[in-house]
């Protein structure tokens, strides 16, 4: 894959984890059929992403960015 696009990729993501700094998505738990009825358990959990990891992909993106592969090798 191209450094270019992996550094969009990052800097996007880095950008996005300080904007927001977590998400939440709904993981179901228990299942239960009972005859014709379904019961299920579903809980909402939340990741927070640390201000760090934003800081470090949008710098480390950045510098994908920046930085010619070719002049490296």
């Amino acid at each position: 894959m191209n450094t270019k696009i992996i550094g969009i990729i990052l800097a996007v993501l880095g950008a996005l984890a300080l904007a927001y700094g977590s998400f939440t998505y709904v993981k179901s738990v228990d299942k239960a059929k009972v005859g014709p009825f379904e019961f299920s358990i579903k809980n909402k959990e939340t990741v927070n992403v640390p201000v760090w990891a934003g800081v470090g992909a949008l710098l480390v993106g950045g510098i994908l960015l920046v930085v010619d592969r070719k002049k490296l090798a």
